[in-house]
């Protein structure tokens, strides 16, 4: 009797070499560093051509090196700008032809509190900008996009054109003290993910959305180890940091499941945040 191979790496590694996602094009916004980067890694070991959507063009210029030039795009974008992003997914259609994976993973996390120690009130404009990067950004880009997939033949015969996914976080759930900027914008985007998988049902377009725990971004490894064991403390199991890989095979499942849609996964080890 033959025995099977049930390793989880080595099973996810026979699944890359099928190239499930070979011939398919997909947006990823903040694409050169943490999740975004980890998405794009994914993406393209799956066949994917990968357009990164980022502001930092010298990371850019070495991230398409690195992903292979040949199936690898970098387009200097500000996910606020209408004009920045019709500009991107235009270069990227014609480039690669089509267009039917979105993943929205650029934002900021800054942590302020609602007072300071002397009581002053935290600036508008901090709690603005947050939500015009992190809520506002995802919804322009989700829906630049769409119309864009809807454009496109169909990728299969129930008519799926492409599925949108989006980045929360579990502060969209349990935010932290200083995090009232950061959890609304986050939040907004759990709130969103339901209503926008309605709209674009009729269209064949799926959307779904990642809330992440702590991850081992390379911000967050660049913190004192002290630091990454208070934020793991209450990781469930296994008892650490999430990997950026992981998120990345969070996004591939979701990619290829065509039943899954108008959801929001918790990908967090079974954390739930504590106040601070």
């Amino acid at each position: 009797m033959t025995e099977t191979n049930t390793n989880p790496d080595s099973l996810h590694t026979t699944y890359l070499k099928q190239k499930p996602l070979k011939n398919r094009t997909a947006i990823v916004t903040g694409g050169c560093s943490g999740l975004g980067h980890a998405t794009a890694i994914a993406l393209r070991a799956a066949g994917a051509n990968v357009c990164l959507l980022d502001l930092n063009e010298e990371m850019g210029k070495q991230r398409v090196e690195e992903l292979d030039a040949e199936h690898t795009l970098f387009v200097k974008v500000d996910v606020r700008s209408e004009d920045d992003i019709t500009h991107a997914i235009d270069k990227c259609i014609a480039r690669f032809s089509t267009l039917s994976l979105c993943v929205n993973c650029a934002g900021i996390a800054p942590a302020k509190r609602l007072l300071d120690r002397d009581g002053n009130p935290a600036p508008l404009g901090d709690f603005q900008n947050t939500i015009d990067i992190n809520l506002v950004g995802s919804f322009n880009v989700a829906r630049l996009v769409a119309a864009a997939m809807a454009k496109q033949v169909p990728l299969n015969e129930e008519g799926e054109r492409g599925v949108i996914i989006n980045t929360a976080s579990v502060a969209g759930y349990e935010g932290q003290i200083g995090q009232t900027a950061y959890a609304a914008s986050k939040g907004g985007i759990v709130a969103l993910t339901l209503p926008m998988a309605r709209d674009l049902a009729p269209l064949g377009i799926r959307v779904n959305t990642i809330a992440p725990g702590v991850m081992g971004t390379p911000m967050l490894l660049s913190m004192p180890e002290k630091v990454q064991d208070a934020l793991s403390a209450n990781v469930q199991f296994p008892k650490r940091l999430g990997l950026p890989e992981e998120f990345g095979k969070l996004v591939l499942h979701i990619a290829e499941n065509n039943y899954l849609n108008g959801e929001t996964i918790r990908l967090d080890g079974g954390l739930r945040m504590p106040p601070k």
